[in-house]
Parts: C-alpha cells; sequence; structure tokens
C-alpha cells in the first residue's frame, strides 16, 4: 500500500495494526491485501470485479474488514461486493472509503454492496466515506447497498460522510421477510458546491418486519442535498422515518419522503425537520465562554455524533 492509502484507511476504517480477522483492501482498483480467517472466507469474483464474502454461522461477535481507496486522479473504482451471510451468524463489517485527487482529473469510486442474511443472521455494517487532497478533479462516491433478510434477521447500518466528496449518489435498498428488522443510521455534512443524493427503498414483505430510519444532515456553504424514502408496507409491520437537517451559510436541502401502505395492519410513520440552528442554542454556548463559530461547531458535532441519531 502506498502512504496515501496507509492514511486513508486510519481515517475510514481505523483497522488495528495487529488485526488477526478477515479483510480485504482495495487500492486504485486492485487488491492491496486479503486474508480470509476460519469462519469468514474472502474470493475473487470470476465475472465482475469483487469480492464474495462467506460468512460461517459459527462466526459470532466478528469483525470483516473491507475498505477501498483511490489516492490519485483519473481513476473510476466500479467493485461488486456480495455477502453470504449464513443463519445464525453475528458479524461486524467495516468498509468506508477515501478518494483522494491532486490533479485535474474527476476520480471516482462506486462500491456495489449486497448482503444475504439468512434465517435469525445479525450484522452490523459501518461505512465512512470522505474525500481529500488538493487537486481541482472532482471527488465522487457512488455507493449501492442492496439487503435481503430472511425471517428473524437483523441488520443494522451506520453510515459517515465526514467532509471533502464533491458528488455523491447514496442508494439502499432492502427487503425483509418476516420479523426481520433493518437500522439505518445516516450522517452527512457538505460544504462548498458539494452534492448529495441519498435514496432509500424499503419493502416489508413478512409479518412483524420493520424498519428505523433516521437520517441526519448538515448543509454548508452552497451545497445541496436530496433525500428521498419510500416505506413499502406489504403486511403487518412497522416502519419509521426520519430526515432532520441544519442549513448553515447558503445550503440547500430538499426531502421527499414517501409512505405505501399495502396492508391494514401495516403501522407507517415520517417525521422531517429542516432548519438553521436555533439562536437560543449559540446563545446558551456563548454565555458558557464560547464564541459564536465555536458554538456553531459544538452544536453541530453533537448533531451528526452517534449519539445524536439514538
Amino acid at each position: 500500500m502506498n502512504n496515501i492509502t496507509d492514511e486513508l484507511l486510519k481515517i475510514v476504517s481505523n483497522m488495528p495494526s495487529d488485526f488477526k480477522g478477515a479483510f480485504n483492501i482495495r487500492e486504485d482498483s486492485g487488491c492491496a491485501g486479503r486474508r480470509s480467517s476460519e469462519n469468514i472466507r474472502i474470493e475473487s469474483k470470476t465475472d465482475n470485479p469483487g469480492i464474495n464474502i462467506y460468512i460461517s454461522a459459527k462466526a459470532q461477535g466478528e469483525t470483516v474488514y473491507i475498505p477501498a481507496c483511490v489516492t490519485k486522479s483519473g481513476v473510476n473504482d466500479l467493485v461488486y461486493n456480495d455477502f453470504f451471510i449464513e443463519p445464525g451468524a453475528d458479524v461486524i463489517i467495516v468498509a468506508g472509503c477515501g478518494v483522494h485527487t491532486e490533479g485535474e482529473e474527476e476520480s471516482r469510486h462506486n462500491g456495489i454492496h449486497r448482503f444475504f442474511l439468512g434465517k435469525g443472521a445479525r450484522a452490523l455494517y459501518k461505512e465512512k466515506h470522505i474525500g481529500t487532497g488538493s487537486g481541482t478533479g472532482a471527488r465522487r462516491i457512488d455507493p449501492v447497498t442492496d439487503m435481503t433478510l430472511e425471517e428473524d434477521a437483523y441488520f443494522e447500518m451506520d453510515t459517515l460522510q465526514i467532509g471533502g466528496v464533491t458528488s455523491t449518489n447514496r442508494t439502499t435498498n432492502g427487503r425483509l421477510g418476516a420479523r426481520a428488522k433493518l437500522v439505518i443510521r445516516e450522517r452527512l455534512m457538505t460544504d462548498g458546491d458539494e452534492i448529495a443524493a441519498s435514496s432509500f427503498n424499503v419493502s416489508l414483505d413478512g409479518d412483524d418486519s420493520g424498519v428505523d430510519l433516521v437520517s441526519r444532515s448538515v448543509a454548508r456553504g452552497m451545497s445541496y442535498q436530496e433525500y428521498r424514502s419510500v416505506i413499502k408496507g406489504n403486511c403487518r409491520c412497522t416502519g419509521h422515518s426520519e430526515c432532520d437537517a441544519i442549513l448553515v451559510d447558503q445550503g440547500r436541502v430538499k426531502a421527499e419522503p414517501a409512505l405505501y401502505a399495502g396492508h391494514l395492519d401495516a403501522s407507517l410513520i415520517h417525521e422531517a425537520a429542516i432548519g438553521k440552528i436555533a439562536g437560543e442554542q449559540i446563545i446558551k454556548l456563548r454565555t458558557l465562554g464560547l464564541t459564536e463559530e465555536e458554538a456553531e461547531r459544538k452544536i453541530i458535532s453533537g448533531f451528526l455524533s452517534a449519539e445524536g441519531v439514538e
């Protein structure tokens, strides 16, 4: 791995240097390192760029790292990663992507991740994105996450974009069987002329399935964000969607939530709020000795923290 990859990995995955488990590190459209473990097997695809990850039912609380890095201008990285998680498995999957440019050409990472969870399987998926570098070329990250949950499966997705990404188009799809649960926590910040679009489409197909989707974002500078969500209740189920956004400077946000109840016992709720930071919040922190800028940073940090989306 080159030095830029090493620095990006510290930000997006923080994989311990002495980690003994399964991992796959992608660098500029190639594999920079890979290892399987006793319960997690990683293999190259034969039909597309990317990997297949097979997670045994014996995996209980194990972690697998699959970060990807683009370290130079002019790279258009496309990867397909499929996760096959056996019934009863319990796994933590740490992904994440960093795109770095120093030149004028655009660089892009497009990761298409599909998850197939067997009966009663549990997975925590952690994904962090960042753009770095002084180049004028665009830094794009366009992730696609597609989840199929069999009965009693549980999937939690924690996704964070922490800055520097010129453009992102984020698509997340889920299909849930009986008693399956999906939890999504999105945290996003844009600045300058950055553009971010998030689209969620969840289909509740099995009785007593449920989804809890919370998105929190901050739009600064002249940046623009779009949020779209569709929850389809096709059975006896519960669905909750929440979109909260803070506007700073001339930031703009468009939210388009949608609910579809196709069954008498589908219980679906959506909440949305877009606005600037309340003046009384700034005043309260200034009485504690903070400047207005420090108070603003403190409020935004708390708003986008993991605890802030619980």
